[in-house]
Order: structure tokens, then C-alpha cells, then sequence
């Protein structure tokens, strides 16, 4: 059972997982884990599925998911019978109106929906995957040099579920970098994959950028695949000027990350936030929602 931190109603929710029998066999029991290390961990599994969410063939999952996760359609520029494929409807749209933020250069928002945990004063060889397993800065973007001007820094991770609204924006106004591609595996994000699979992130396919934002310094862009997520697209152009809340990009089917790096003194972040990082809970968000502010 996955517990997450309602800062509305501040009271703790129990998560509806998808595929929560499957993701516990994948990673809880001797034959799953062991299939999941020879197979399902690989490029060949989250390829093939992501192409059968690409068939028109899929669209007819589209109904039911809605209905066993309470997806509210009311808020996607589409409606039910316009998704092309399973796909189609996973990269939902959503109207401009379903997402408001604060637009002031000082508060910092939420870049996407998903369950968030944050850290200050972090090490950058010990950033905090769950509770006695660490990874570094360096091993996740392989760059040393960039990673030492993070130290003491501010880690902000964002897990977005399969049932979440999957594309990811701008915290920010300012001038995005290219985005760098570093191959590699396709383990679960769910919390009882990270667990039990040491650097996780750090063995994940993922990408990063450097984002020069106007108020809160050289942000790190870090999005990690996981099992299914057969494509992460960048929809932004590198090196022209973004907008605060403006779309990144996005995930197709699946479960996945997006990790930001702050450097020391640029920001703070909410204390309900921090607080409950520290007792292991996330934090249930909406894009846009305020997370923290400029220091």
C-alpha cells in the first residue's frame, strides 16, 4: 500500500496503483524479480507494448481506465470517442483553464501532476532515492563537473503515475537547453521498484538539460523513463525563450520521473513539502501548483 500526503485536505490518501498486483510480483517475489531482471527491464518489452498503445486496437482499454481511476475527462480537449489510440488518450491535452498557476517571478510551481518529495542541502553523492538508498549527481547525468555546482542544492522529484496527467512544463521563464540522451533500462518507478533497485534512476533511460530560467538560476531537467514508457518527447526548441508553464514535453504509456536540480540559495521550498520528504511520504500536486519560492 502506497500512502501520499493530500496538502489540501492534509491528510494521507492510499494510492490506486495500476497494475499494483503485477508491479509487486515484477519486484516482491523470487520469479518475477528474476523475469523482470532477464526481461521485462529491457528496451524489446516497453517497445512492443508502446506500440500496441499506438494501434487503434488499444482505444478500447480508454473507457475503463477512466472509470476504475476517476479520470475527470471534463478538463482534456478531447473528448472520449476523438483519442485515436490508447496512446492518444495517455498524452491527453488538457484545456488552459484546468491548470491555473501563480504567474508571479517569485513562486515557484509544480512542472507537472504526480506525487513530489524534495530535499535541501543535498550531497551530490548522496541524493536520497527511499530511505538507505542513495545515488549520485554525476552517475545520473554523467557529468562530473556540471554536478559539483549543485552541492547543497535543492532536489525536487516528481513521479508521475499512468494515471496522471503525462506531460511535464516550464517552471520557470527562460532560455532551455538541448536535452542529452543517456540510454539504459526500463525499471518501474513505483515506490516498491525503488525499494529494491539500487540507483534506479541512475540505470533508467533518461534525458537532461540545463534550463537557464530568468529567476531561479541554471535549473537541471533530469525525465527518467520506466517500464512501458517507450518514448519521452521533447517538445520544446533548444535555445528559444520559454514562457512560465509552457510545455516541456512529454511521456508515452507508462509510469515516470521528472527530476530538478536547483543550486544553493536560489529557491525554497514549501515546508509542508519538506516535512513530509523527511517522513518518506510524497506529496499529491498538480502542475502549476505553488511548491516554493525565490529566496
Amino acid at each position: 500500500m502506497i500512502k501520499v500526503y493530500n496538502r489540501k485536505t492534509n491528510t494521507y490518501e492510499e494510492e490506486k496503483v495500476a497494475g499494483g498486483k503485477y508491479i509487486t510480483w515484477c519486484y516482491a517475489s523470487p520469479i518475477g524479480k528474476s523475469l523482470t531482471e532477464l526481461l521485462i527491464k529491457k528496451k524489446l518489452v516497453s517497445k512492443l507494448y508502446g506500440k500496441y498503445c499506438d494501434t487503434k486496437l488499444s482505444k478500447r482499454k480508454i473507457k475503463t481506465f477512466i472509470d476504475d481511476f476517476d479520470i475527470d475527462m471534463g478538463i482534456t480537449t478531447k473528448k472520449l470517442d476523438e483519442f485515436s489510440s490508447f496512446n492518444d488518450f495517455f498524452i491527453r491535452q488538457l484545456t488552459n483553464e484546468a491548470r491555473p498557476f501563480n504567474t508571479d517571478i517569485k513562486t515557484l510551481i509544480s512542472p507537472g501532476d504526480g506525487r513530489l518529495l524534495a530535499y535541501d542541502n543535498i550531497s551530490m553523492n548522496k541524493l536520497i532515492q527511499v530511505k538507505n538508498l542513495t545515488y549520485s549527481l554525476s552517475e545520473l547525468l554523467g557529468d562530473d563537473k556540471i554536478a559539483q555546482e549543485y552541492e547543497g542544492g535543492i532536489c525536487i522529484v516528481l513521479r508521475l503515475c499512468p494515471t496522471d496527467y503525462h506531460r511535464f512544463h516550464f517552471v520557470d521563464s527562460g532560455i532551455p537547453g538541448k536535452s542529452k540522451f543517456i540510454n539504459g533500462s526500463y525499471y518501474s518507478v513505483n515506490p516498491t521498484a525503488l525499494e529494491r533497485i539500487p540507483k534506479l534512476y541512475c540505470q533508467n533511460k533518461r534525458e537532461w538539460s540545463l534550463f537557464k530560467s530568468d529567476n531561479f538560476g541554471d535549473i537541471i531537467h533530469v525525465e527518467v523513463g520506466a517500464t512501458c514508457v517507450g518514448t519521452i518527447v521533447q517538445t520544446y526548441t533548444p535555445g528559444q525563450k520559454v514562457k512560465k508553464g509552457e510545455e516541456k514535453g512529454y511521456f508515452k504509456f507508462g509510469g515516470s520521473t521528472t527530476i530538478l536540480f536547483f543550486k544553493k540559495d536560489t529557491i525554497s521550498i514549501s515546508d509542508d513539502i519538506l516535512i513530509q520528504s523527511s517522513l518518506g511520504f510524497e506529496c499529491k500536486v498538480s502542475m502549476g501548483e505553488t511548491i516554493g519560492n525565490k529566496k
